[in-house]
């Protein structure tokens, strides 16, 4: 590559909008697709190989020789220029990712942009209408197995059904879709197509967990979920804009991992749990991560209403002795946690301070009184529950 070519491509790269990535924002890039005319980072730049040369042509802006046929390229299209094409009809609920998003979201991103060209007009995809059916595998609440089983989406009802068997005229499962959260989950079954579907069941929280083969499918799924959810909550909230709503169609859970809880008493032991920490204002515990439900619920309220965490055990409870402490202080009771590292606990403090600190809106204040009821109805139906097992023993 000459120098006056390395200069001037160099000089692009300074450019508003050439500073990232095209498809995912990520800062610095240092490939670009010579095809298309954008600059893209390492990650989006493998996908961008995956689809083929007849879609998109990738080169090194540091290693590789550039001719000057393919600088004029880049110089006559650039990130802005190529994104105003390519992403001209975007709806609203299509998640766009960012450089720290799941693989799969990011690569059926790009495909649907090149490969597909979705959205250089209004979408015609599966994603974008009223109904949706077809079968994803589900992890069996009782042997662990997944399964196929037949889905179905509605977004006149504002439900998603699940069938047992594919001729099944009852679901076994009706979840209205305004009130559930549908997260990746990847990491957690050891699939790259994987989702955890989670709503509110008679009090409790339950968790379904599903993957697809294909990563184009569960993307639809996902995609048509939030679109369904958008409709809903367009209907309740109609003095809300529309881009704050988008921030409540679904959402990623802010931390997870195992930590250490001993109970409310000074003798208890510290017991190894999974906890979740859900920007609902929720922090569950289960023994598995896999769990469909968990064996508790934790409300988060905010600072003014007495809620904070700080690090190391207080008002004498058993401290951690295998590595650090922190504790979770509410109206209730004092939640006692331990960790194995320092940076780990600075981690959880960090994550519930920004739940108890979080500014508050019209949907999330409606999200945050649901939370306090559906965990006030799963302690009253809990302790229902070991009353009704009490009568049956002393009896």
């Amino acid at each position: 590559m000459s120098e006056s070519n390395r200069r001037r491509l160099f000089e692009l790269l300074k450019i508003e909008g050439n500073q990232r990535c095209a498809d995912c924002r990520d800062d610095s890039p240092e490939w670009a697709s010579y095809t298309l005319g954008v600059f893209l980072c390492t990650q989006c730049a493998s996908i961008h190989r995956k689809m083929g040369i007849h879609i998109s042509r990738i080169k090194s802006l540091k290693l590789d020789n550039w001719e000057i046929s393919h600088v004029q390229t880049m110089e006559n299209n650039g990130n802005c220029r190529s994104n105003v094409y390519y992403e001209r009809h975007v709806p609203l609920y299509y998640r766009r990712p960012n450089p720290h998003d799941p693989h799969v979201l990011r690569e059926q991103w790009i495909r649907a942009k090149y490969e597909r060209k979705e959205f250089i007009s209004e979408p015609m995809t599966e994603y974008a209408d009223d109904y949706l059916e077809g079968f994803l595998y589900k992890r069996g609440k009782e042997d662990g197995k997944f399964l196929q089983r037949k889905f179905v989406l509605s977004s006149v009802e504002g439900t998603l059904k699940y069938f047992i068997k594919e001729t099944s005229k009852t679901p076994k499962a009706v979840i209205k879709v305004v009130s559930a959260n549908v997260t990746f989950c990847t990491n957690k079954i050891n699939n790259p197509n994987a989702l955890q579907i989670s709503w509110n069941k008679d009090g409790f929280t339950r968790s379904i967990f599903v993957y697809s083969d294909s990563g184009k499918d569960i993307i639809d799924w996902y995609t048509a979920i939030r679109a369904t959810k958008l409709r809903h909550l367009q209907i309740a909230f109609p003095e809300v804009p529309v881009e704050e709503l988008i921030l409540c169609l679904s959402r990623d859970y802010l931390k997870e991992g195992y930590l250490w809880k001993t109970g409310p008493r000074s003798s208890d032991s510290y017991k190894k749990r999974w906890f979740i920490l859900d920007e609902n204002r929720k922090l569950m515990y289960l023994e598995h991560p896999l769990e469909p439900y968990p064996k508790g619920e934790i409300f988060i309220g905010d600072s003014s209403e007495g809620y904070s965490v700080q690090m190391g055990i207080i008002n004498g409870m058993k401290d951690f002795e295998q590595g650090h402490s922190f504790t979770l202080i509410t109206p209730g009771r004092n939640w006692c946690m331990g960790v194995e590292t320092a940076d780990e606990m600075q981690q959880w403090i960090q994550a519930l301070d920004s739940v108890i600190n979080r500014r508050s809106s019209i949907p999330n204040d409606a999200m945050k009184e649901s939370a306090r009821n559906d965990l006030r109805d799963s302690y009253i139906k809990r302790n229902s529950n070991l009353l009704d097992q009490f009568k049956r023993i002393v009896k």
